[in-house]
């Protein structure tokens, strides 16, 4: 009797499936993350997979070649099965969006060139010229410009909320766009980028699914970078897409640029043609260095959130210190506390210091630093600092920079894996300077 392969016109044997559970244990995402998708026999017996530093792939046959382009071009559903041209898919970059998708229990993930470009081709493949785009606010200030400013040219408009906008507020502004056009998405960032405010995905939800009839419902897409993928999963709160930056915790060695979305499998698939056309994925060897840092992202994560706890103990209550916008410091009681209690696993290890003065104080804050580094980022194994206001968020207008609060005083810190004492003393030794 013949095989499948033999049917399908092919030898080349299918991978063997990574195994997700032992009898009834299932398995956690960090231990997936040593092995899960790849299969050691088709690459010479290799522990880790190689890097795959081709532009195209040999077909077995005609046949293969046509039935390979039917399902990327979507004349036949699934995806391509098997591979094409780099530009569409390749080894490394497969097996990376296996394991993306496993930390968020989604369908199916995209690696990107970039946090930029995944968002990008999120928002070409759903707006239209006419249609509204609801967002939360503040974004990242590229994505801002992205909406306002890129799209804009096309007669695409935006109507936004504040990161902790209540649901009442949310139905307004989802009401007043309805007005406006065709809701084409609705695009969150939380935590907010720098302002660490943090979005009711559960209320945003229920607002779009009470003011769209199930077919017409635009997808809510959401900027995880901030405690995804381990602190944070809002897939499980309504959202449909999450969306990341790579280069920051997934990366984690400020070594890479990459970006990614996560998410149901039917916006996942019509997001994946608009990247074939445009041609935005990751390349191979970026894949593979992400591929490396997932293995380790758990227990990154975990150290640079404990240093953060730690950092942000001491800066709290210092005489030169304003504030610190830190989510383990939410006032018990409050809207942004119960977000954080019903959305969050953990406080993250990026936040707002908020210096008493203005940019003077802030950029002798900065200059004084002796172990973090002055740069922008966030994510890496070292810790960074960096001054939105004048740095990152420039190009906001200056009115909507104060109604965000992202002000002169705010100096937005990564902590990193060093040792927190040390981290310490090294802040305590630049406030001197304020």
């Amino acid at each position: 009797m013949p095989t499948e392969d033999e049917i399908s016109g092919t030898s080349k044997r299918r991978p063997k499936q990574s195994p997700t559970s032992i009898g009834n244990h299932k398995l956690k995402p960090a231990t997936l993350m040593l092995g899960y998708g790849f299969d050691p026999a088709l690459s010479e017996g290799s522990l880790k997979p190689p890097v795959f530093l081709t532009s195209t792939f040999v077909f077995d046959s005609a046949a293969d070649g046509k039935r390979f382009f039917e399902g990327v071009t979507g004349k036949r559903p699934g995806g391509a099965e098997g591979l094409i041209y780099s530009r569409f898919n390749g080894p490394n970059q497969e097996i990376l969006e296996d394991r993306l998708a496993v930390w968020e229990s989604a369908d199916d993930a995209l690696a990107f060139s970039s946090g930029m470009s995944a968002i990008a081709t999120l928002l070409l493949t759903f707006v239209q010229p006419g249609d509204v785009v609801v967002h939360s606010g503040p974004l990242y200030a590229a994505t801002e410009t992205l909406i306002a400013k890129i799209l804009g040219r096309f007669g695409v408009s935006y109507l936004d909320f504040p990161s902790g906008a209540s649901r009442e507020e949310i139905d307004a502004v989802i009401a007043k766009a309805k007005e406006k056009g065709r809701v084409a998405l609705i695009y969150l960032e939380s935590p907010a980028n720098p302002t660490n405010a943090l979005v009711d995905v559960e209320a945003v939800a229920a607002a779009r699914n009470a003011a769209f009839p199930e077919a017409q419902r635009p997808p809510i897409a959401i900027d995880n970078t901030f405690l995804g993928p381990l602190w944070a999963h809002p897939i499980q709160q309504g959202a449909d897409i999450s969306v990341y930056s790579l280069t920051k915790y997934a990366g984690g060695h400020s070594d890479l640029v990459a970006g990614g979305l996560v998410g149901r499998q039917g916006l996942i698939d019509q997001i994946r043609m608009m990247r074939n056309t445009i041609g935005t994925i990751c390349d191979p060897n970026t894949a593979w260095m992400l591929l490396r840092s997932l293995e380790t992202l758990e227990l990154r994560m975990e150290r640079a959130g404990e240093n953060a706890a730690k950092v942000c103990a001491f800066l709290r209550n210092h005489p030169k210190v304003e504030s610190v916008g830190y989510l383990g410091f939410l006032d018990e009681g409050s809207s942004q506390a119960d977000i954080y209690r019903r959305h969050c696993l953990g406080a993250g290890s990026t936040f707002s210091l908020y210096l008493k003065g203005g940019e003077k104080e802030a950029f002798a804050f900065l200059d004084a630093l002796k172990i973090a580094h002055l740069a922008v980022s966030l994510g890496g194994t070292e810790t960074l600092a960096s001054a939105p206001a004048a740095m990152t968020h420039l190009s906001v207008p200056d009115e909507r920079k104060q109604a965000l609060g992202i002000t002169d005083n705010l100096v937005r810190i990564s902590i990193g894996v060093e040792d927190p004492d040390d981290l310490i003393a090294d802040f305590e030794n630049a406030l001197r300077s304020v």
